[in-house]
């Protein structure tokens, strides 16, 4: 996002904070949310109604239920906490968009309101253009067409190693687990602790950074003193995290040195201090998946959108996108398939994989009408040429098998 400011303000520096007038619960899409949102819309008070009526509303409608949902749709900014999906804000609707933004939103879960925040920092024009009906003209989209190549390679790099981060972290955190269940570690733990603090910090996660720092530091000075060559070393980080080399790299994760909850139990706090996916359960006996499910198996609608880039919340849990081939289009480019969704939407598919769909990377006998298509952690994507559909990438989380598949819900479940 992109913000009009009347003077230089310095980086990172809180430039609104938000309360929501609507919130949107999890895992409820499509015409199940108009009755939670009217109910909202209609206890709002005057001065709030209005001002949610000027907002902009990019869907078609029929009636205020379908109005309301629509600029809710529109204007709705990502939560995922407390069973809520997202949330309208007023003030922060109103902030243009910019791929190279001068300044980044999140959730404040400690006092429970939206915070922008001032940066000095593409999405992608079809998305923009499909789903809100603009082109972006900021800095970054209208550079020349190789830089522009040049920067969208960049880009992709950096989300992989984004992924990759974020998975180091876990594997940090039950490396310091095997070490507490163990016994006696402080010296191995004091640099678990401290690579902990170098991604958060790297990340733009100060809060959590400044914790792992002072957790490395306590463990020094148990094991070698307080005048060990670690704790002169690094003993000024953690109290000036801007001394790590680090820091500033990325703001994928951004918190304020402040942004600790408190009031937590120790597991809640070792939960959210290691960024762990609390919807994991204890392994127990695999049962069959209750395809009924909709966090699992998600309609079209209830599927993440392509620039949705909150990397950590995107792997909260598994789902897996069920839809039955309704039209198989072998054209020259590449495969596409139309395919029915479970609440019966069509949308399209297109193979952008290495074969097109070719060349035995899928099993012909299977790819025909009726036949049901199983894709794991599959977005919408906006096109440019067409509707929102698939756009497939990786034939390995794809698989083609079973007839019908509202027939196999009645049958399984």
């Amino acid at each position: 996002m992109s913000a009009m400011l009347p003077r230089a303000i310095p980086k990172g520096t809180r430039i609104l904070c938000e309360k929501s007038i609507i919130f949107t619960p999890q895992y409820v899409t499509g015409p199940q949310l108009q009755k939670p949102i009217c109910q909202q819309v209609e206890a709002l008070n005057k001065h709030q109604q209005e001002a949610f009526l000027t907002l902009h509303n990019i869907h078609p409608f029929n009636d205020p239920a379908e109005q309301y949902l629509g600029m809710a749709q529109t204007h709705c900014f990502q939560i995922l906490t407390d069973g809520i999906d997202g949330g309208v804000f007023l003030e922060a609707s109103l902030i243009d968009h910019a791929c190279n933004n001068n300044s980044q939103r999140s959730w404040d879960e400690r006092i429970k309101k939206h915070a922008v925040r001032a940066l000095n920092r593409k999405e992608i024009q079809e998305a923009l253009l499909a789903k809100f009906g603009f082109e972006c003209s900021c800095r970054l989209c209208s550079l020349p067409l190789k830089q522009g190549q040049e920067s969208d390679q960049r880009l992709k790099k950096v989300h992989h190693l984004e992924r990759l981060i974020s998975q180091t972290l876990r594997w940090i955190d039950q490396h310091a687990q095997l070490y507490d269940e163990q016994g006696p570690g402080d010296a191995i733990l004091s640099w678990v602790f401290f690579n902990a603090a170098q991604i958060a910090i790297a990340n733009g996660d100060l809060a959590r950074g400044r914790i792992f720092a002072e957790m490395a530091l306590t463990r020094w000075r148990t094991s070698y003193g307080s005048d060990c060559k670690s704790v002169g070393q690094y003993g000024d980080v953690a109290k000036d995290l801007s001394k790590l080399h680090l820091h500033g790299m990325s703001k994928n994760w951004q918190t304020a040195l402040d942004d600790v909850p408190y009031g937590l139990e120790p597991g809640e706090f070792e939960d959210w201090l290691w960024r762990r996916d609390k919807s994991k359960v204890p392994q127990s006996p695999i049962q069959p998946a209750n395809l009924r499910i909709r966090a699992i198996f998600p309609g079209f609608d209830g599927l993440p959108s392509d620039n949705f880039t909150d990397l950590e919340s995107h792997k909260i849990r598994h789902w897996c996108f069920l839809a039955e081939i309704v039209d198989v289009i072998d054209v020259l480019l590449r495969l596409q398939f139309d395919i029915r969704d479970i609440d019966g939407n069509t949308v399209p598919l297109y193979f952008y994989t290495d074969k097109r769909g070719r060349d035995k990377e899928l099993d012909n006998r299977l790819v025909k009408n009726g036949h049901t298509v199983a894709i794991f952690y599959v977005r919408r994507h906006a096109f440019a040429y067409d509707k929102p559909g698939i756009h497939h990438e990786d034939p390995k989380l794809m698989k083609a098998s079973l007839p019908r598949p509202a027939a196999q819900l009645d049958r399984i479940c």
